[in-house]
């Protein structure tokens, strides 16, 4: 199974650099191993997140397609669908078939159809449009729904260490 995951991950790399999406950039980490990438994601336009740029990396199973690859942002993040470690916690990355839970539909989880690039960009969807109904850090959700204000200023302080920027009480 590995083979056939090597060989689709090599071709989802080659589609990604031949046609890149807007504000992504995504690459192995090393070409001797395609299950470990890199990814850059700049903040969409128009949100709090505008002009940062977000490191991550990919993990992928040995069965991927089958199975989502998971993936981290390795800086700080504040948001209601990213845990306090930096992983990311979205649908399209959650097991495919039904929900324990009963909370995601079958249709809106993993699907060995969905790529690298509709994740990434499913990501920055994400960090645009939160889902504080089904929280990964929870006091980001509470502050997302309850303090607008005090969120976008917790965001844009992180945004600005993304690009080594001075943080300046606003």
């Amino acid at each position: 199974m590995a083979g056939y995951a090597l060989k689709r991950l090599m071709t989802e790399y080659k589609q990604l650099t031949m046609n890149p999406p807007e504000g992504i950039i995504a690459a192995p980490i090393d070409e001797e191993n395609f299950f470990e990438w890199e990814a850059r994601i700049t903040g969409p336009s128009g949100t709090c997140f505008e002009n940062g740029v977000f490191p991550a990396k990919i993990i992928f199973p040995q069965d991927y397609p089958l199975s989502p690859p998971k993936m981290q942002f390795t800086c700080d993040l504040f948001h209601p669908n990213i845990y306090a470690d930096g992983r990311v916690c979205i649908s399209i990355l959650h097991a495919p078939g039904d929900d324990p839970t009963g909370y995601e539909q079958s249709s809106e989880r993993w699907s060995p159809v969905q790529s690298v690039e509709k994740i990434l960009l499913s990501v920055v969807s994400m960090l645009a449009e939160p889902n504080d109904e089904s929280a990964a850090n929870v006091n980001a959700a509470k502050m997302w729904r309850e303090d607008r204000a005090q969120f976008e200023k917790i965001a844009d302080n992180l945004v600005r260490k993304t690009l080594c920027l001075p943080i300046t009480d606003a």
